[in-house]
């Protein structure tokens, strides 16, 4: 018996396939980490964030390259760890990325249930974080992209109507407001005229002076319900989203595991 067992381990071996499958699938994640966390830099430079960190925090809205820099740092990390992991077969690099991979996998499981069970609360949260960003909309670039383009996408102004760009010192209705754009909404909002070329960045000026006539110039829904409207339209093609995210977790963490205990099995021989 002593003999077969020795047999049976002489034939350990590192699969190929598993190996340079891993490696293959991390040089894409990382590469795409890499140009994530490029873009959030450049786009940090160019605001001059770079220069000055401290203005980081200055903003009362959320910066969207924040994302780019964190889902692009975590890419990176995981990318790195993976790929070295599988090419030197190195099984504490390829255990920091199981377990790295297992713990967002976790926290990505724990909010989708917290979600769904606290959703009146997200829906506040919702609120007050569009809310925040109407105030600091005009205080950076690429924040205020983002409010325009959801604004245009989901076709709506605000968080519940127009009336919330009130927050926006630019915007709001008071006599002692001096800018141009007083009792306005950005031009997001407008109802766009199919025979126009050119966007007019003008169209929202003084729309909310003009009482309920407003609804044939502007978006009079908020965001919030757009959004939610939006969500139960396309449910099955996020939750495949979601799924589709998970198992590739899942394969990903398994791969490791498989070409762990390989090397396990193989040193085991030595």
């Amino acid at each position: 018996s002593t003999g077969l067992k020795h047999n049976h381990l002489k034939g350990a071996e590192v699969s190929c396939c598993v190996k340079y499958f891993l490696f293959g699938f991390n040089i894409l994640f990382w590469l795409l980490g890499a140009a994530f966390l490029g873009i959030g830099l450049w786009a940090w430079a160019e605001k001059g964030v770079l220069s000055n960190l401290s203005s980081i925090t200055d903003l009362g809205g959320f910066d969207p390259v924040w994302l780019f820099i964190v889902v692009g740092g975590v890419m990176f990390i995981l990318g790195f760890a993976g790929c070295i992991g599988a090419l030197r077969e190195n099984t504490f690099l390829l255990k920091f990325f199981s377990v790295f991979l297992g713990l967002i996998f976790f926290l990505e499981l724990t909010a989708g249930i917290l979600a769904f069970v606290f959703k009146d609360w997200i829906k506040d949260q919702l609120n007050f974080f569009i809310n925040n960003n109407v105030k600091a909309y005009r205080d950076d670039i690429d924040l205020q992209n983002l409010i325009d383009f959801a604004q245009e996408y989901w076709s709506c102004c605000g968080a519940h109507g127009s009336d919330d760009w009130n927050l926006n010192i630019y915007f709001n209705c008071t006599e002692l407001n001096p800018s141009r754009e007083r009792c306005g909404v950005p031009f997001s909002c407008c109802i766009k005229d199919p025979a126009e070329d050119v966007i007019n960045t003008q169209c929202g000026y003084d729309v909310r002076l003009q009482g309920l006539d407003r609804q044939k110039y502007i978006y009079t829904k908020g965001c919030v319900g757009q959004f939610e409207k939006w969500l139960q339209d396309n449910l099955i093609i996020v939750a495949g989203i979601f799924v589709g995210i998970a198992l590739l977790q899942i394969f990903g963490i398994c791969l490791a595991q498989n070409l762990v205990s390989d090397v396990k099995a193989v040193k085991a021989n030595w």
